[in-house]
Formats: C-alpha cells, sequence, structure tokens
C-alpha cells in the first residue's frame, strides 16, 4: 500500500470516529468503536510518516509535514488520556481537524526541509518542542471546552453534548496535568535551545524565541497562581489560550512567514 492510500484511509478513519462520537453521545458499544476507529487512524497516520520518511532517507521539516506530525501527536495523546478518563469528547473537534492537516500534507507537498544540522541538542531541542506543542494544544482544547461548559451549566437545562462530558473538577484536573506536562517539555525546548544558540539567536528565529519565552511565562504563571491561589475557572481558561496563542505564533507563525510567504 502506497503512502497516498494510507493517507486518505486514515483521513477517512479520523472522521468516521468524529461522527461516531458525536451521533451516539451516550452508547459504550459506539464509544468503543470509535475509539477503535481513531487507534486505526493513528496507526495508518504513522504508517504514513514513517513511509515518507524512508522514502525521502530523512524526515521532512516543512511547514504542513510537521502540521500533520504534531496533529497526529495530539490525537495520539487524546487517545491515551482516555484510558484513565473519559475525555473521547474531545474528538469530535481534534479528529477533523487532524484529518485536514493530513490532507493538506498530501494535498500540498512542499520542497523537503530537512534540518541542517545534526547534534544531540538540535534533535533534543525539535523532539522537545513537539511534545510541548503538542501536550498544550490539548490544554488548550480543554479549556474552550471548559469555557462551553460554564456557559451552558448556566442555561436549564444544558445541551445534552455538554451533559455527557465529564465533570469540571475531571476537566480541569487534566487541563493542569497536560499544562504541567507541557511546561516541562518547553523548559527543555529552551534549554536545549540555548545551548544550540545557532538556533536560538539567530536573526530570523528571534521573534520564535521571544514568544516561546513569553509562552512559558504565561503557563508558569498559571501553575503558580494555581498552587498559591487557587486560580481556576476563566481565569486559568484565559491564561491558557493566550499562553496556546504565544506558542502558536513562535512555532506555527515562524514556519508560516519563512516558508509560505518569503520561501525560504
Amino acid at each position: 500500500m502506497n503512502a497516498t492510500s494510507l493517507a486518505v484511509i486514515a483521513i477517512c478513519a479520523y472522521l468516521s470516529s468524529a461522527v461516531m462520537i458525536l451521533k451516539p453521545l451516550a452508547q459504550s458499544k459506539s464509544r468503543r468503536a470509535a475509539l477503535a476507529c481513531a487507534w486505526g487512524a493513528i496507526a495508518l497516520h504513522g504508517a504514513y510518516t514513517a513511509l515518507l520518511v524512508h522514502q525521502n532517507a530523512d524526515f521532512d521539516f516543512s511547514f504542513f509535514s510537521m502540521a500533520s506530525l504534531v496533529s497526529m501527536i495530539v490525537a495520539l495523546l487524546l487517545l491515551l488520556a482516555t484510558l484513565s478518563k473519559p475525555v473521547e469528547n474531545l474528538g469530535i473537534f481534534l479528529f477533523p481537524l487532524t484529518a485536514l492537516m493530513l490532507a493538506l500534507d498530501l494535498c500540498f507537498p512542499e520542497k523537503q526541509r530537512s534540518l541542517d544540522i545534526h547534534n544531540w541538542q538540535m534533535n533534543t531541542h525539535i523532539l522537545a518542542a513537539i511534545i510541548a506543542f503538542s501536550l498544550l494544544n490539548i490544554a488548550a482544547l480543554q479549556a474552550i471546552l471548559l469555557a462551553i461548559q460554564n456557559q451552558q451549566l448556566k442555561s436549564h437545562p444544558p445541551k445534552r453534548y455538554i451533559q455527557s462530558m465529564p465533570s469540571l473538577q475531571s476537566m480541569e484536573s487534566l487541563l493542569f496535568q497536560m499544562i504541567g506536562a507541557g511546561i516541562f517539555f518547553l523548559s527543555i525546548t529552551l534549554v536545549s535551545g540555548f545551548a544550540s544558540e545557532q538556533e536560538m539567536f539567530a536573526k530570523q528565529f528571534a521573534h520564535k524565541t521571544f514568544f516561546s519565552i513569553l509562552a512559558w511565562f504565561i503557563f508558569s504563571g498559571l501553575l503558580v497562581g494555581r498552587s498559591r491561589y487557587g486560580w481556576r475557572g476563566r481565569t486559568a481558561i484565559k491564561w491558557t489560550l493566550w499562553g496556546f496563542i504565544f506558542l502558536l505564533l513562535a512555532y506555527f507563525g515562524t514556519k508560516l512567514v519563512v516558508e509560505l510567504i518569503l520561501h525560504r
């Protein structure tokens, strides 16, 4: 099976899983089928990525390729979270987005972009950055759902989808777990980046460094506020979304400007 076939089947599996989660929100059999379909989509997506790496004899760090990889990791982390928490409803938003990123990678192949420097600092920097972004991506999704849940719970009665979601306490618990893990890997990203000064202080990456550090302070401040002052609810949601926006600008903003606008 070629890479295109793997990608197309994965896209269909992602979308099918999202539909199965959305339609019968309370049926356990459908939940198992939806999660099984999502696991299959992840496996096919991973096989597609591995096949491209094998064919090109290197990993492609272009914009759409990285967007596809990050979305796959986010989907995988969500599925792992479902093993201990009933958070599969996040897949209604996440799985179609992952399918879209994979479709864009498939439809708009770019010139392959490999790393110019292969050392342990750079490899650690990129791997930690991908994991940090993926974890904090889920945290941002959690924050959006928390905002919707807070608003809907004030209505009488709330919509069936809101009723099927985990409690606010469980959702907030997962949110701060993801932020804590994301901050850990973001810290590794920054430290390993400073160890490789060419990446952190190159002129074209100055705003990437600035926004990454700013995101680190925002997320760290949120964790401190949660620990010392019990921050939660709307405060936690706002800080999480602002931190993720700056992280989004740091990574994809840089790649968007450099690759798709400046064509470098």
